[in-house]
């Protein structure tokens, strides 16, 4: 396989640029819990420096980081969907190079989009897309100097999906997962890898939080173990995947979501996510 150059694999995009495990500078926003959580226990196995953001209380994940291994941990709480908050996770890491970036923040909300707040709606895409997008470059821009780094960011399978009452979620994750594998394309000549974490409906906060509990998908016997969609992209990033898809069932949802008119998966998409009580 020639370096640097995307190939299909089980649904997955990769490029051969493995590693054994990460090292250096580890800085994982959304580090509360979760998905994020799961990410640093990843990292501090492996013995890593980590600086953790969220836009709440980070003892937990601190806590569990030192425990699991870590060299050393920071926290730094801060809403990542404002420009003082990404400017004062810039400031936590200062002149440090950053070996690894897991750009993991995020939120979304449930119902009807024209019944959503507006203020509600910006934050999400503040967040989601301009949050994410602006760590990215500017953290990027450094790793590109130095010729080396590693960035993985949490997309969703819900970016292929035309989201109903869920639809501002949805379409930033569209143009995340769009975006990792171009920005990978723009850096395939260099040795700076960029790895796409796609996930489906996981067990963590996110139902509570964005007040979908009263939907199918929020009561979903077979929510993901947000540890096993971790360690799937820790291994994507380690292996220097570009996207990887967590859990059979969603690789075939995807598949088919690609197939399908797309008035046919936003009607599927209802079903799941309209609240029950409307």
């Amino acid at each position: 396989m020639d370096e640097g150059r995307p190939q299909a694999r089980n649904g997955e995009l990769s490029v051969s640029k493995e590693i054994e495990k990460l090292s250096g500078l580890c800085v994982i926003t959304g580090a509360s819990s979760g998905i994020g959580l799961e990410l640093a226990k990843l990292a501090s196995a492996d013995g890593c420096d980590l600086i953790l953001a969220a836009d709440r209380d980070l003892s937990e994940g601190q806590r569990v980081a030192m425990a699991a291994g870590a060299a050393s941990v920071e926290t730094i709480e801060a809403d990542l969907g404002t420009k003082d908050g990404i400017d004062a996770l810039l400031a936590k890491i200062g002149s440090r190079p950053v070996d690894v970036l897991m750009a993991n923040a995020g939120h979304g909300q449930g119902g009807a989009f024209l019944d959503q707040n507006w203020d509600d709606i910006s934050h999400i895409i503040d967040t989601n897309v301009k949050g994410t997008v602006s760590l990215i470059h500017q953290v990027g821009q450094k790793m590109r100097t130095r010729n080396t780094g590693r960035i993985l960011v949490t997309g969703s399978i819900a970016g292929h999906l035309p989201g109903a009452f869920q639809l501002v979620y949805n379409s930033t994750k569209a143009f995340i997962d769009d975006f990792c594998v171009g920005l990978h394309n723009e850096l395939k000549e260099t040795d700076v890898v960029i790895t796409c974490l796609l996930p489906g409906v996981t067990d963590t906060q996110f139902f509570k939080r964005a007040d979908m509990e009263d939907t199918n998908a929020g009561q979903s016997d077979s929510k993901a173990d947000p540890a096993k969609v971790a360690k799937d992209g820790y291994d994507a990033l380690l292996e220097g995947d570009t996207q990887v898809v967590s859990g059979l069932m969603n690789k075939v949802q995807t598949l088919f979501a690609d197939i399908l008119p797309d008035d046919v998966v936003a009607q599927m998409h209802r079903r799941m996510a309209e609240p029950k009580g409307r």
